[in-house]
């Protein structure tokens, strides 16, 4: 069972997690699509439907229900679902300042 903490609390004192990775909205879009904005303000979409309907979907097949990948949203910076289901954060930010695209495959 994975432990959960508030990074806030867990922050020294004074220290607010700032990485410019962290994701501070996020919107699902039709077509296993979302739209996503960082702390930095960068902004963007993330086209998943690739990797969901994809043959090598492993635990992503379960987001090819409409109704669970609609349950897309924020813990701890991060982009999740039900099932401890996630996309990391870090790559999805590197992806968007690049191209204002992910594709994940």
């Amino acid at each position: 069972m994975r432990i959960q903490t508030d990074p806030q609390k867990d922050s020294a004192a004074g220290v607010v997690p700032t990485a410019p990775w962290r994701v501070v909205s996020v919107r699902v879009l039709d077509g296993y699509r979302l739209s996503a904005r960082f702390v930095d303000g960068t902004e963007g979409e993330v086209d998943l439907s690739r990797l969901v309907m994809g043959e090598r979907a492993g635990v992503f097949e379960a987001l090819r229900n409409p109704a669970v990948f609609a349950q897309a949203h924020i813990e701890y910076g991060a982009v999740t679902w039900p099932g401890e289901i996630d996309i990391a954060p870090d790559a999805m930010h590197h992806e968007i300042k690049q191209n204002g695209k992910w594709v994940l495959e």
